[in-house]
């Protein structure tokens, strides 16, 4: 069996999956950051044990782990080189856990976890060539060509969310201005909602968020199904925005799926059907092949099951 880890800020989830893409049992914990990395692998460890419990495997048959983090690795040194959100710089990740299980292991990004998970058994199956969008705090993004992840000779690639649809617009935490991120994420359609709440003190949207700190993604599109105005406006935007990045996506890649994934995707065929309209009005066309646009059917699970089979 295969062991897939999901590093997340809150929370540590170790799965064991079969070769099918199916969990046949998970664990998890707190991630405690303010206690250091020890800590943190230390836990990795112990989830990881306490899945193989919980599947009723003995821990001798573990066939390689995978662990997807939040940031850049070298799976050359095995080394996490930095997680924004994690106590990791330049953490040899890979030597600490095969102290314990002499296996192999392989280090990826979360993104590109959950792409290989879409690509192995979820929306994406079967597909050599696929990308994955993550619509959320930020917009993620994995690279899967001729059936492996992509990530350029350093392992940074795929930051799709850092190509530009605004020149000169919003500033980016990443230092340049007018990123897709800030404008396609589940936070840059609450940005538009509250802006456009701001001309508008008579929007429906009011009613549904009667305080700017309680817009979400949903609020816009509450509004524009009721024939709000200023609900359709900041929709009809927000979908111009995200079709603009996903022709993007598509022009240099061509892959033969786009998963969208994230929690602004519960919208479904509300925003799945003028994406895959107006993306089509945008992008280079085969006369009998084009790109799919799918919604990741995956959920969490999409980094486990990556995470654990990337490596095989």
């Amino acid at each position: 069996m295969y062991i897939g880890v999901d590093v997340g800020g809150t929370n540590l989830v170790a799965g064991v999956v079969n070769k099918k893409g199916e969990i046949l049992a998970k664990a998890k914990c707190p991630t405690v950051i303010d206690k250091g990395a020890d800590k943190v692998i230390d836990d990795i460890k112990t989830i990881i044990a306490q899945a193989c419990k919980n599947a009723g495997l003995d821990e001798k048959e573990i066939i390689s782990i995978g662990i997807g983090i939040p940031g850049p690795i070298d799976n050359s040194t095995g080394e996490v080189i930095f997680a924004a959100n994690l106590p990791f710089n330049r953490t040899p990740l890979t030597a600490i856990i095969k102290e314990k299980w002499d296996v192999g292991v392989h280090l990826l990004n979360d993104a590109d976890a959950a792409a290989f998970g879409e690509a192995y058994a979820g929306s994406a199956k079967g597909c050599m060539h696929m990308v994955l969008i993550t619509l959320g705090t930020g917009l993620g993004g994995g690279i899967v060509i001729d059936g492996k992840i992509s990530t350029g000779f350093n392992n940074i690639g795929g930051e799709i969310g850092h190509v530009i649809v605004e020149h000169n617009g919003r500033a980016c935490n990443c230092g340049r201005k007018g990123c897709w991120e800030k404008y396609a994420s589940a936070s840059g359609l609450i940005a538009l909602t509250k802006e456009q709440m701001e001309r508008d003190t008579e929007s429906a949207m009011w009613r549904i968020a009667p305080e700017l700190d309680k817009v979400d993604g949903r609020t816009a599109f509450l509004a524009a199904r009721e024939g709000d105005a200023s609900g359709k406006a900041v929709v009809a935007l927000y979908l111009e925005y995200l079709a603009s990045g996903l022709s993007n996506v598509i022009n240099i890649f061509q892959p033969e799926v786009v998963c969208i994934g994230g929690g602004v995707c519960n919208e479904g065929d509300a925003l799945l059907l003028p994406i895959k309209e107006m993306v089509a009005k945008t992008t280079f066309r085969h006369p009998t092949r084009n790109t799919e646009i799918r919604i990741a059917s995956l959920g969490n699970d999409a980094g486990i099951i990556g995470a654990a089979l990337a490596g095989v």
